[in-house]
């Protein structure tokens, strides 16, 4: 009965795939605030940071939300109208997402579909078209919707989202909504018709390559930390479910992080070495992630900088066709992705998961690579003329990334 019922919902949510107005045409990007921060956010924390978005040229290159996660909350009043901390954003939030706004950003806002958050603190539960209107009121243009205290069933998942997505609608404001349950319940298979336009596919990521444990389900991940590695093998093989106005979302990138303390430090979270930095985005732009940004930007060291803002890699990432990457090989050793992009280039990934540097040939035409004469790597900026083979060699961990045009 949940096959058959399932079915029907991919019939009819893919079905209204290209009638649909579209509020997130391409993943959106930006800052969150939750891997750095913490709950600790501040009012004056989010203006520096907006500021150094702008500054950085980060905010030009696409990234340009503000997502403030859990930690903001300060209670109800006695309307029961959520309100923010005092003493965290004294100056309140409509003043704060003026400001954001008048940086040329957008902001977004986080909640529960519980009593409390994932953090302990006042969620929306109950209170949905209350809370929605007040979003909406305050001027925000993103909400992250949380799934902690939460039943574990999908069919209570699918009716809580259902209803605040329902509550922003009434708004009449076009609030993007992020649905996060981290992937327990296959959210691929409802959470378009439930009112998402991105929704997470795997466990929290930690700043960390690899689990060292092999998981199929994404739940699996909750218990021993998912890295980079953990959450490609996952959200790599779901590029079905994904596209233009509705996005897998692979979780929040670590890139710049360095084993901070924090959340993205817990369960082995101990960093990554550029080169895996590098590949989480390479690999997060084949996949048509959001790129949400965790790491200090007002005091990036120059490798973060480059990773972060390097055009070629972002056009990937925000390619008017939205297609993900299809996985062509996946192995012990190699993973290779394969992406249409809109101007009739295709795009290839190419990513070496053991401990050493190998070489690998690949046949150009059975990956659906033909009629191209050249190859352009995205990160070394190098033209490749083509030949009968093409032969890649690839760093451990690296993922190089080229793309294909007559």
């Amino acid at each position: 009965m949940r096959n058959i019922w399932i079915a029907f919902i991919l019939i009819v949510s893919f079905g209204k795939f290209n009638s649909q107005n579209l509020s997130s045409p391409t993943p959106p990007m930006g800052y969150m605030t939750w891997n750095f921060f913490g709950d600790n956010i501040t009012e004056q924390d989010v203006k520096t940071l907006t500021e150094a978005m702008v500054t950085s040229g980060l905010r030009d290159l696409g990234y340009d939300y503000i997502f403030i996660d859990d930690g903001w909350q300060g209670g109800r009043d006695a309307k029961n109208n959520m309100i923010a901390d005092p003493k965290k954003f004294p100056s309140g939030l409509k003043s704060l997402t003026d400001f954001v706004h008048s940086k040329g950003m957008k902001i977004g806002i986080y909640s529960d579909a519980a009593p409390l958050t994932c953090a302990g603190y006042t969620a929306s539960l109950y209170f949905e078209e209350q809370d929605a209107k007040s979003f909406a009121d305050w001027g925000f243009d993103y909400l992250k919707y949380d799934y902690c205290g939460a039943p574990s069933d999908w069919q209570t998942a699918i009716a809580r989202y259902s209803k605040m997505s329902e509550a922003i609608k009434k708004t009449g404001k076009n609030i993007v909504f992020g649905i996060c349950e981290w992937g327990d319940r296959e959210p691929w298979l409802w959470a378009k018709k439930s009112g998402g336009q991105l929704w997470r596919t795997t466990a929290d990521v930690r700043d960390k390559w690899y689990s060292g444990q092999k998981n199929t389900k994404p739940h699996e991940l909750h218990g021993h930390g998912a890295g980079i590695l953990d959450i490609l093998n996952i959200n790599g093989g779901l590029d079905v479910f994904a596209g233009p106005g509705g996005w897998n979302d692979p979780d929040m990138l670590v890139v710049g992080l360095y084993g901070k303390k924090g959340p993205s430090g817990d369960l082995g979270g101990i960093g990554c070495t550029d080169t895996e930095y590098q590949s989480q985005m390479s690999l997060w732009c084949m996949m048509s992630a959001p790129l949400m940004i965790t790491c200090d930007v007002r005091n990036m060291n120059e490798i973060t900088k480059k990773i972060l803002t390097n055009k070629d890699i972002i056009a990937i990432d925000q390619d008017v066709l939205g297609i993900q990457a299809k996985r062509k090989i996946y192995n012990d050793t190699w993973q290779v992705f394969v992406k249409p992009l809109a101007n009739g280039d295709i795009a290839l990934a190419v990513l070496n998961t053991s401990n050493n540097s190998k070489n690998i040939s690949l046949d150009l035409n059975s990956l659906g690579i033909s009629e191209k004469n050249q190859a352009f790597d995205v990160w070394t900026k190098q033209k490749i003329k083509l030949k009968n083979d093409f032969t890649v060699s690839v760093n451990s961990h690296e993922t190089k990334v080229y793309r294909f045009s007559k």
